[in-house]
């Protein structure tokens, strides 16, 4: 009995900690932001990988988050929840697809442009993020937000390329 409780209170832990982006959605100022700033480094790790496995690793994180974050939104009792920043890393990573160098001036632009997003939700991010519920709910709009990010930083740097400007 013991050992059954704890499997499940330390799955329960596990989800939990997940879907709070690793303790970032618990900073008591802009969790959404620092959670978006959190996923930076392991966004930077996976730039290691080939393409294929990147689309793989964003594909499964979105699988599991719409898991995760629905159990937890449950548990919590309120539709996404400040502190579940989970689809904040999911929608930096997209954003970041977008990036032409590794460099921090594009990754900034990629993190500003993708917060704005984020945050104002412009159609047709607004109407995902209201009409959407459960686990998908809470991602839908931050992978939408992260591919409309990633269209746009892909544009300026064919721009910045097209006109000899250096970022």
């Amino acid at each position: 009995m013991y050992k059954k409780n704890f499997a499940k209170k330390s799955f329960r832990f596990f989800y939990y900690l997940v879907a709070i982006g690793f303790g970032s959605g618990l900073s008591p100022v802009i969790p959404g932001t620092i959670g978006s700033l959190c996923a930076i480094p392991l966004w930077w790790l996976m730039t290691f990988l080939s393409l294929k496995i990147y689309y793989l690793i964003i594909f499964l994180s979105i699988c599991i988050g719409i898991y995760l974050c629905h159990h937890t939104t449950n548990d919590i009792g309120i539709h996404d929840h400040p502190s579940i920043v989970w689809d904040e890393f999911i929608g930096m990573w997209i954003t970041l697809i977008g990036v032409p160098s590794i460099t921090w001036q594009w990754i900034l632009i990629g993190f500003v442009i993708f917060r704005i997003f984020d945050f104002w939700k412009p159609w047709p991010i607004y109407w995902f993020d209201r009409n959407v519920h459960g686990g998908m709910g809470v991602i839908i709009d931050d992978i939408v937000a992260g591919t409309v990010s990633a269209i746009i930083l892909h544009g300026l740097a064919y721009y910045s390329m097209d006109n000899n400007i250096i970022i």
